[in-house]
């Protein structure tokens, strides 16, 4: 009992014998257990050899998907597709695949025949007469010609009040352009204005010929 805890110890020097020696013990059918009831030992054998090969071959497939998927990746990203794009398309193929479906092709059979039964049903055609009937009187009762009338009326005063609006504006400024005020005014700002001008006409000249300047008096030079 001794002998075996040393070599189970992990700082023992023997630390790996008692492994290399359960390694070499052979595992015979009895220890990997009693097979499934209506099987025998052979076709348990072959059942786990095929087990192993289909496994073995979904692996194989798992790599060759990865690898088509990571092509697939590098495809899109050099012709510019962004993940957005793939969803828009991927999101228009799932709603192509339902239209198409028989599920959906059904359902809207099934939508259609309840639409004509109902607009061909004795209730809708006369609930449709009777809405008809109603739309007819009220169009031709003389409160809903009168709320017309008197709509159109409204209608017809507001746009002549608008453009009386603007003619009396009009004639305001007219007015005030032709008046006293307006024009002594205007006449003094076109004196000041010829003024201005023709006093920055003398220090321009004034300027050009340094000989002349000091001939004028500062009673030219006056603004006003």
């Amino acid at each position: 009992m001794e002998s075996a805890n040393q070599d189970i110890n992990l700082n023992s020097p023997n630390k790996g014998l008692l492994a290399d020696a359960m390694t070499d013990v052979p595992v015979d059918n009895a220890a990997r257990g009693a097979a499934p009831e209506g099987l025998t030992l052979a076709e348990e054998e072959e059942l786990r050899a095929e087990l192993a090969k289909v496994e073995e071959e979904i692996g194989t497939l798992r790599q060759v998907l990865a690898a088509k998927e990571r092509h697939c990746g590098e495809l899109k990203r050099k012709l510019g597709l962004t993940p957005l794009d793939g969803l828009r398309q991927n999101l228009s193929k799932s709603w192509h695949d339902v239209q198409v479906s028989n599920a959906y092709v059904k359902t809207s059979e099934k939508l259609g025949e309840w639409n004509d039964k109902v607009t061909q049903s004795d209730l809708y055609l006369s609930a449709s007469s009777t809405l008809e009937d109603w739309n007819e009187k009220l169009t031709q009762s003389e409160a809903y010609k009168k709320t017309q009338e008197t709509l159109s009326q409204a209608g017809q005063k507001t746009s002549a009040a608008l453009s009386n609006v603007g003619s009396v504006i009009s004639r305001k400024l007219g007015d005030m352009r032709n008046s006293a005020t307006f024009k002594s005014f205007e006449d003094r700002v076109g004196t000041i204005k010829s003024r201005v001008v023709g006093s920055r006409e003398n220090s321009t000249d004034g300027l050009h010929s340094p000989s002349g300047a000091g001939d004028k008096t500062p009673q030219d030079n006056a603004p006003f």
